[in-house]
C-alpha cells in the first residue's frame, strides 16, 4: 500500500516519486535491462496519452502541422552542422552493423531532429509562400546520458518528446514565433497546474546551435529546479549548412530562419511532484485517466438492497458516462468498499461517488475530493451540476497551491553568498546583475551544487532593478540573474 512510500519533501524525494510510479502503477523503471529507460504501464499511458492529447490540441489550434521523421539519421547529415555535432556528440548512440554487415554509413539514433528535417526542408519549401512552416512530432529520442539517471526526469531513452519546428522568411517572424511558443507552453503548463520560471539561458547553456534558448524551470520538492520546457530561436545555423534556400517576396534568395521548441515525459514527473502526496497520486481532471470512480457500499445481509444499490450505482455510473465523464463503476465483489477506496486513492482519482443504502434510499449521492479529502453528500437530481462543478474547482485549486508554494521559495538577494546559501537550501534566488555572462560563468558555474538558470524577458515579465548593483561587479544592475540547484 501507499503507506509504504516515504514522505515527499526534501532528501527522500526520489525514494517517494519512484513509490509513487510503482505502487500507482504508472511507469516501470530500473527492472528492463537496459540501463536508462522505463516501460509505461497501462494506467501510466492514459496519462501520457491525455498530456498528449493535451499539447497537440494546443498546437493544432494554433496551426502546426504533426509530421513523423526518421528515427535514424545517417552521419552524413548528422556531421554537417559542426556545433549542434559538438553539443550531442558525446550523448550519440551509433547504429554501425547490420546483421552480420559493417555499414558503409554509422547511422545515429536521433538525439532531436534539426539535422533531418532541415534537410528534408532543403527538398520540400522554395517559395516564401509556402511559409510559415510548423511542424511538429511527438516520438522516441536517444541521449547515452552520463549523469545519474532518473525516472521521467533523466533518461537514455525519452519516450514522449514533442518537437517542433518551424521555418521563417525572416528573423522578425522567426521572433514572433518564439513568443508564440512560449504562450502555448505558458498554457500547457496552466492547464497542468505547473508552475514555472521563464529565463533567456546563457550562452554557454543554449541549445547547440541556437542563436539563444529560452526555458521553462520549475522546482521539485528535493530543491532542485528542472527544465520543462525550451524555445530556441535558431537562426540560419541549419538552413545555411543545408541549404534551405527561400525565394523571397521581394525576388530575391535567402536562407530561412528557424525555431524549436521541446518537451518531454519530465511534464509527467511535474505533475506528479507538484499534486501528489504520502497517500498517493494526485492528478488534474484533465488528464485524469479515471475522472470520476463510483462505488457501490453494498448491503451484506440484505439480498433486496443489495439489489437495489447496485442498480443504483448502474444508473449512476451510466448517467456520467453520457455527460462524456471517464468513469468507472467499481463492482468488484471481492473487495471491501476500504480497499477500493485506498486504491483508487492511490491512483489519484479527482472524485470518488460513494454509493450505498442511506444514498439509494434517499436518492442522494456521497461525492469525495481526492485533493482536499472532503465529502458532500447531494440532491440526485444535481449529480451533473455537482460534479462539473468539483471538477473544475479541482483543477484550479491544484494551479493555485503548486504556485504558492513555488513562488515561496523564489528569494531575491543583493549579495551573492546570500543568495548560494539559499540556493543549496533548496530554493530559486536572484540576484542583480549587469548582464556579463564571462564574469557570471566564472563566479558561478564552477561553484558545487550552484548553476545558472538565466535571466528573465522583458517581454514576458516586468524587470525593476531601480537603483541596484549588480551582486557580482558592484556595477549597475539591469536585470536579474537567477540560480538554483538543478538537475
Amino acid at each position: 500500500m501507499v503507506s509504504k512510500c516515504p514522505k515527499k519533501e526534501g532528501e527522500s524525494f526520489s525514494e517517494w516519486f519512484e513509490c509513487i510510479l510503482r505502487e500507482a502503477e504508472i511507469y516501470d523503471y530500473g527492472r528492463y535491462p537496459v540501463k536508462g529507460v522505463g516501460v509505461w504501464l497501462p494506467y501510466g499511458f492514459q496519462i501520457r496519452k491525455h498530456v498528449i492529447e493535451t499539447i497537440r490540441k494546443l498546437l493544432d489550434e494554433t496551426g502546426h502541422e504533426e509530421i513523423l521523421l526518421p528515427l535514424l539519421i545517417p552521419e552524413t547529415i548528422f556531421r554537417k552542422e559542426s556545433e549542434h555535432v559538438r553539443g550531442f556528440e558525446g550523448e550519440v548512440y551509433w547504429v554501425t552493423k547490420a546483421g552480420f554487415n559493417e555499414l558503409d554509413v554509422r547511422l545515429v539514433l536521433r538525439p532531436t531532429s534539426e539535422t533531418v528535417l532541415s534537410y528534408m526542408e532543403s527538398l520540400w519549401i522554395k517559395s516564401y509562400r509556402q511559409l510559415p512552416k510548423k511542424y511538429y512530432q511527438i516520438v522516441n529520442i536517444f541521449r547515452y546520458e552520463t549523469k545519474m539517471t532518473k525516472p521521467m526526469i533523466r533518461l537514455r531513452e525519452v519516450s514522449t518528446f514533442k518537437e517542433a519546428h518551424t521555418l521563417h522568411e525572416s528573423f522578425e517572424d522567426a521572433e514572433r514565433l518564439v513568443m508564440e511558443a512560449v504562450n502555448i507552453y505558458r498554457e500547457f503548463f496552466d492547464l497542468l497546474g505547473i508552475p514555472y520560471l521563464i529565463s533567456k539561458r546563457p550562452q554557454w547553456d543554449k541549445f547547440a546551435g541556437a542563436l539563444y534558448t529560452i526555458a521553462f524551470d520549475t522546482l521539485l520538492p528535493d530543491g532542485k529546479a528542472l527544465q520543462i520546457g525550451t524555445v530556441h530561436n535558431l537562426g540560419q545555423t541549419f538552413t545555411s549548412v543545408y541549404d534551405v534556400k527561400i525565394q523571397k517576396r521581394d525576388e530575391t534568395i535567402d536562407y530561412g530562419w528557424q525555431t524549436s521548441y521541446g518537451i518531454s515525459e519530465r511534464v509527467i514527473a511535474s505533475v506528479i511532484a507538484f499534486h501528489s502526496d504520502e497517500r498517493g497520486l494526485i492528478l488534474p481532471p484533465l488528464i485524469a485517466p479515471i475522472q470520476v470512480v463510483v462505488v457501490p457500499i453494498p448491503v451484506v445481509d440484505n439480498a433486496e438492497k443489495r439489489k437495489e444499490v447496485m442498480e443504483y450505482a448502474q444508473d449512476v455510473y451510466s448517467e456520467l458516462k453520457s455527460a462524456g465523464y471517464r468513469v468507472k463503476l467499481d463492482d468488484r465483489e471481492e473487495l471491501r468498499p476500504v480497499d477500493k477506496y485506498f486504491e483508487w486513492e492511490l491512483k489519484g482519482v479527482p472524485l470518488r461517488v460513494e454509493i450505498g443504502k442511506r444514498e439509494t434510499e434517499q436518492r442522494k449521492v456521497t461525492l469525495f475530493r481526492r485533493d482536499t479529502l472532503q465529502r458532500y453528500v447531494i440532491e440526485r437530481p444535481r449529480l451533473i451540476e455537482a460534479v462539473s462543478t468539483i471538477l473544475k474547482e479541482i483543477g484550479e485549486y491544484l494551479r493555485q497551491r503548486a504556485w504558492k508554494w513555488f513562488s515561496e521559495r523564489i528569494k531575491t538577494f543583493d549579495s551573492l553568498d546570500e543568495a548560494i546559501d539559499y540556493v543549496r537550501q533548496g530554493g530559486i534566488a536572484q540576484i542583480p546583475w549587469c548582464g556579463d555572462e564571462r564574469e557570471a560563468y566564472e563566479a558561478i558555474e564552477k561553484l558545487e551544487a550552484v548553476s545558472v538558470l538565466g535571466a528573465p524577458i522583458p517581454a514576458i515579465e516586468r524587470v525593476d532593478v531601480t537603483d541596484k548593483k549588480c551582486a557580482l561587479c558592484g556595477g549597475k544592475a539591469y536585470t536579474y540573474l537567477r540560480l538554483a540547484k538543478r538537475y
